[in-house]
């Protein structure tokens, strides 16, 4: 398994951070006043640009919407699709979610589901797939085997965040398309806990297979069971059958006689092949519908959300993301008293999360600073960032 990356995400609520930052104790009377004006100038600014931004994401997915009962005045599909995709990656990454590459994807295309089924995934149908995921950790999970007569431990990597998102062909017609959804539609999910050898159970178009330990399972006990058939149930019959193709065929002289008691030998063997064949249909067709109530009972705790409601979400998350960040830049600004070089404010708060908090994250300093150089709240002089209310 590849060693995890340091999460960019910081698992902690705005309000805990500014609680977090404030209660310190490493700013005066006088810089906390600032920091409290400073928060509060962060908080506007964010949210007055995420304000504008679920407005340009609703008129983006206005025309691709699913869900939409609202009618179209101007459907400029093309235009829309391409603008949508740039601005749901963009608010992806500014939430701190990562993508996962069609690599990575494939591989966990080919790797076994770890609740044991197999899954079936088309891509060809859709034009766009995008799949971003957050807080991915590693994890240890048994399974056991049929009839619990053995059990194995399983190394996986989780993640707590999925998004996908999907945009189907227009060549494809209502019928090819799940859930009624219009061909060119654009789909979004969201879910949660979700191991990486399982990310093909949250397509839409996800078919559950058989695998060759299914197929034995059936196939060895039919193959049984119809020879104990063949030979206690059928033997009158296949007698009679065999007599008759052999005259058919020439292979006899003496005709058959096709009596009242030969007829009745037939249609009884018919239907002891006939109720034979229904019931390992039956069995086959019981057996995938258990592993798709398996699929569906796992993705109803798994889904967070879809469509329009997944980029209301994001949108916060990404807020939350951007204002986090800011306010431990500035803080840390603040109480060191004195300039730093980015490089040093990262290490300090990376640390302050490591021994205070328990944390492992990679802060992404740059952006940070880069937040409060246009909310004039920083400046980089001589290499050294300081707040305006610092002084040498």
């Amino acid at each position: 398994m590849p060693k995890l990356a340091l999460l960019r995400f910081i698992p902690f609520r705005r309000a805990d951070i500014l609680q977090m930052c404030e209660q310190e104790g490493q700013l005066d009377a006088a810089a906390l006043a600032h920091f409290k004006v400073g928060a509060a100038h962060i908080e506007r600014y964010f949210r007055d640009e995420f304000h504008r931004a679920k407005h340009a994401l609703k008129d983006a997915y206005a025309s691709l919407d699913p869900d939409a009962d609202t009618r179209l005045v101007d459907l400029n599909e093309q235009e829309n699709t391409g603008d949508l995709a740039s601005q749901v990656s963009e608010l992806l990454n500014r939430a701190n979610y990562d993508k996962v590459t069609p690599e990575i994807l494939s591989k966990a295309m080919d790797s076994a589901s770890l609740f044991d089924i197999r899954l079936v995934v088309n891509l060809d149908d859709f034009a766009e797939v995008l799949l971003y995921t957050r807080g991915a950790s590693e994890r240890q999970e048994e399974i056991q085997g049929p009839f619990n007569l053995w059990r194995r431990t399983v190394n996986f990597i989780n993640y707590d965040r999925v998004v996908l998102f999907l945009r189907f062909k227009t060549s494809l017609t209502e019928g090819d398309t799940p859930a009624g959804c219009r061909p060119g539609s654009t789909m979004l999910k969201l879910f949660q806990n979700v191991p990486d050898a399982d990310l093909e159970m949250l397509f839409p178009n996800t078919q559950v297979g058989m695998r060759l330990r299914d197929k034995l399972m059936i196939g060895v006990p039919a193959l049984v069971s119809g020879g104990i058939v063949l030979t206690t149930k059928l033997g009158a019959t296949l007698v009679l059958t065999a007599s008759l193709l052999g005259f058919w065929l020439g292979w006899q002289s003496e005709a058959v006689e096709l009596d009242r008691n030969a007829i009745i030998v037939l249609l009884a063997g018919a239907g002891t092949i006939g109720a034979y064949l229904w019931k390992q249909f039956s069995n086959f067709k019981n057996r995938k519908l258990r592993f798709t109530e398996a699929l569906t009972r796992n993705l109803y705790f798994k889904l967070l959300d879809n469509n329009a409601g997944v980029l209301y979400r994001l949108l916060d998350d990404a807020e939350e993301s951007e204002c986090k960040e800011s306010l431990l830049a500035y803080y840390f600004l603040l109480a060191a008293h004195q300039p730093l070089s980015a490089k040093e404010l990262d290490q300090r708060i990376e640390v302050w999360f490591s021994q205070r908090w328990q944390c492992q994250l990679d802060f992404d300093v740059d952006d940070a600073l880069q937040k409060l150089s246009q909310l004039k709240l920083a400046y980089l002089e001589e290499g050294a960032w300081r707040t305006f209310h610092q002084t040498d």
